[in-house]
């Protein structure tokens, strides 16, 4: 345990000096809600959209989860994939440091980023735009340390699948752009064509904001989102821990 803390420290120090990781988990969530609640307002809307809420109350809870997957497939694989490239794993064999070790601490820290940058756009949307505040708290919670995990487990296994980790960075920001766009946090889904609509359906951050969504507007639970993320986590880790036996192994 021990280890554990002090490599989940020294990891979350050299985390906050990559300033492009901290500006997209942690500033430009902030800045894309600025510039949504600024082009649709925050008057209800129309009862086919974003579930009859106004636009600042949807995307509010949309991306606090997707500060959540950002963390997960953006910052953690980089780190990763880098120490893989740069042989750090191997060092940490040679030390008799667990690998699982190493991952377990870059998994908290991923959360730990997470939440603070969920806390940022939490506080900035309820006193910036008068966002309603979650019907639910400790759900709201449960939900986002369930979709941090879950998107941790997964930036785990890319950063132990990935060969470099400029590839890593690459498909990060792809996928925070493909969340952000057909996942729910961008234009409403309800506007996209059809085959995005449906590409929609197989995105787990499409299922992290309805999990989120849920306790926070209507203080209730989405059991389908949970296990969709709940798949995903065991699915991710299972990959993840036999992918590190054979690195270990090699």
């Amino acid at each position: 345990m021990r280890a554990f803390r002090a490599t989940a420290w020294v990891e979350l120090k050299l985390l906050v000096r990559e300033p492009l990781t901290v500006m997209f988990v942690l500033v430009l969530p902030v800045v894309v809600l600025y510039v949504l609640n600024g082009v649709f307002g925050a008057d209800p809307a129309d009862p086919a959209v974003w579930e009859g809420e106004s636009a600042i109350d949807f995307y509010t809870s949309a991306y606090v989860a997707l500060v959540a997957a950002t963390a997960g497939v953006l910052s953690l694989p980089v780190q990763l994939a880098g120490y893989r490239e740069k042989g750090v794993l191997r060092r940490f064999r040679a030390s008799s440091m667990p690998g699982a070790v190493l991952i377990g601490a870059h998994m908290c820290v991923a959360v730990v980023v997470a939440a603070a940058g969920a806390l940022l756009v939490t506080v900035t949307a309820l006193v910036g735009y008068d966002a309603q505040p979650p019907r639910s708290w400790p759900g709201v919670v449960v939900a986002f340390l369930v979709a941090a995990v879950a998107f941790a487990a997964l930036g785990s296994l890319l950063g132990l699948l990935l060969p470099t980790a400029r590839a890593a960075q690459g498909l990060g920001v792809l996928l925070f752009f493909v969340f952000m766009m057909v996942g729910g946090s961008g234009p409403p889904v309800e506007a996209l064509p059809e085959g995005l609509q449906r590409a929609s359906e197989l995105l787990p951050a499409t299922y992290a904001a309805a999990l989120v969504r849920a306790p926070w507007l209507h203080a209730s639970w989405d059991w389908a989102a949970t296990v969709v993320l709940t798949v995903m986590l065991v699915g991710s880790l299972s990959l993840a821990a036999w992918r590190l036996a054979r690195e270990e192994l090699g």
